[in-house]
């Protein structure tokens, strides 16, 4: 089979104008970037507020493992599905970050026949929104640390400033630096770190924010740092907003193109699900919704991560009640989490995918408690037999759960068919019953334990110094009555990612709490998360190249 860029580059794309006229968007509401890619406009979206929404189909995964799970090719084999059945579609996702496209996980825009294009663009460059991203970060810390070298009239102290500069890259040497060296007129020495861009707190304003005067709102409530003597320092008192606002004005609007079928897909935002909140921008899925009968949109990483936080977080604040999710996953991810070695998982293994399946019925567990229907799908390889599908399949029955095969990798739209009747005749016949999980007026350990107990089936928290000592200030700050986002490794429901399955008996540990004013929750730090990775001993770089025709190559 050919790889994903060479399939990509046999597509023949639709000039986006036509994209956007399947969606009832008229020329003058798209403003285009190149012949297959547009941003939409804020007046499209003002003229579709009062349009009934669309259905709205979340598709989550288990958790993830080295075997692959493919959640994205799924999500736009599943819309592709719903187009070829006559089902007015959109597929809303998130931009792929530099930092896997160069590291190890590779591109982020589907796979095989089931992929949105312009592939290596997306992947790559796409319209410039992390590099707003990236610059409006960072302004915010240029305008910190020239304030304090300019006389510091508010009296800010260095060792207190929460704030880090950040970089859409893998780059484990920025983690921890020293900034302001070199003498008086470079600066106030001080520590510093960077975070990868999709962890910033702006990735998570840009995607929680439905307009200019909300972004502004938000980015005024960053929280920077303290002053000497203990007091909160906010974007605000720094009086860049504005200046960041106007660095992300052509950011804030969703980004169109289409799959390799020319369904229409709105790609905007992408904060990572392990160290952020895991979801594209709310306005892409709010417009995606005004624009189609039925909306496929995903989160990311395992559903104890971008699920939790899509539907605790993403719904809480933008009043959206998804109709059905879809759960993800493959016969070989169930037989490694049975204990199976990564090169062993082509052998058929029905014992390893009896103990690996409880990682799933957690996970189905877990969608029922938010009061949703759910339909779990088997994004199907070659190697799997067909006695491992039919006890998967058996499986989810006993759970009186539909379950439907993909095989949209390989065929594309036409794979995901009977997928998709599923989630048509699930949404018809059991209705949406959605609530979140948690008051947000808990406590931030009550919400913690929340999760942990509901969600990742551990048995409490420990929080460790450093964490009690954060939560007491938020709470000082009357800052503690919001959602919580946990920073977890993904390959686990616990903190340790070498636990899998469905364990049991655990506890999860509290290293760290941060205040995110600005987006509105609190960022909960678990385990030994990174919100800086680093690339691996082979980084996928090393297989990127461009032909002197200008192809790239090496895209994955």
């Amino acid at each position: 089979m050919l790889s994903d860029v060479e399939i990509a580059r046999q597509c023949n794309m639709k000039n986006i104008t036509e994209v956007a006229n399947k969606l009832g968007l008229e020329f003058d509401y798209i403003e285009l970037y190149g012949k297959y890619k547009a941003k939409i406009s804020d007046e499209a979206i003002d003229r579709l507020k009062d349009k009934k929404d669309g259905k709205l189909i979340l598709v989550t995964a288990i958790n993830p493992t080295p075997a692959g799970e493919g959640k994205t090719t799924v999500s736009v084999g599943l819309g592709q599905a719903l187009d070829k059945l006559g089902k007015k579609t959109v597929i809303a996702l998130r931009e792929p970050s530099l930092g896997p496209v160069f590291g190890i996980k590779g591109g982020a825009a589907g796979g095989g026949y089931s992929q949105v294009v312009p592939m290596e663009e997306i992947n790559l460059h796409f319209t410039g929104d992390f590099h707003a991203i990236t610059t409006a970060n960072n302004l915010l810390c240029a305008m910190i640390d020239n304030h304090i070298q300019q006389g510091n009239t508010l009296g800010i102290d260095p060792r207190q400033i929460i704030f880090k500069r950040c970089l859409d890259m893998n780059d484990r040497a920025l983690r921890n630096v020293v900034i302001g060296l070199g003498g008086r007129v470079n600066g106030i020495p001080r520590e510093d770190g960077f975070q990868i861009t999709v962890a910033s707190e702006i990735m998570a304003i840009l995607c929680l924010s439905a307009n200019i005067e909300e972004l502004k709102e938000r980015l005024s409530k960053i929280l920077i740092g303290y002053t000497y003597d203990r007091q909160p320092v906010y974007c605000a008192d720094l009086k860049c907003a504005g200046a960041m606002a106007a660095v992300l004005k052509d950011a804030l609007k969703p980004n169109l193109v289409q799959t390799l079928e020319h369904t229409p897909c709105i790609i905007h935002g992408g904060p990572f699900a392990n160290i952020a909140h895991g979801c594209n921008s709310l306005k892409a899925t709010q417009t995606a919704l005004k624009l189609g009968d039925y909306v496929v949109t995903e989160a990311g990483f395992g559903a104890d991560l971008g699920a939790e936080k899509f539907l605790d977080i993403k719904c809480r604040f933008g009043g959206l009640k998804p109709d059905a999710v879809v759960i993800v996953a493959t016969v070989r991810a169930l037989k490694y989490n049975g204990g199976v070695k990564k090169e062993d998982l082509k052998e058929e293994n029905i014992a390893a995918l009896e103990k690996g399946i409880v990682n799933l019925g957690k996970h189905i567990e877990n969608i029922a408690k938010f009061g949703l229907p759910a339909v779990v799908t088997i994004n199907r390889f070659e190697s799997d037999t067909d006695a491992e599908v039919k006890f998967i399949e058996d499986y989810c029955k006993n759970l009186g759960v539909e379950f439907a095969p993909a095989e949209v990798f390989a065929k594309g739209g036409e794979g995901g068919i009977e997928l998709a009747k599923k989630v048509i005749k699930t949404i018809e016949e059991k209705p949406s019953q959605f609530h979140v999980l948690y008051d947000e007026n808990l406590s931030i350990p009550e919400k913690i334990e929340t999760l942990v107990k509901e969600i990742y089936g551990g048995d409490g928290i420990i929080i460790e110094k450093k964490a009690k000592l954060a939560i007491d200030l938020i709470e000082s700050l009357g800052q503690d009555k919001k959602p919580i986002c946990v920073a977890k490794t993904q390959y686990s429901l616990s903190d340790d990612p070498m636990l899998l399955g469905r364990p049991e008996g655990f506890k999860i540990t509290v290293r760290d709490v941060k205040l995110c004013a600005g987006a509105g929750f609190i960022v909960v730090y678990t385990g030994d998360i990174m919100i800086m990775p680093g690339l691996p001993k082979v980084p996928s770089a090393e297989k990127i190249d461009i032909m002197p025709n200008g192809d790239i190559v090496g895209i994955f």
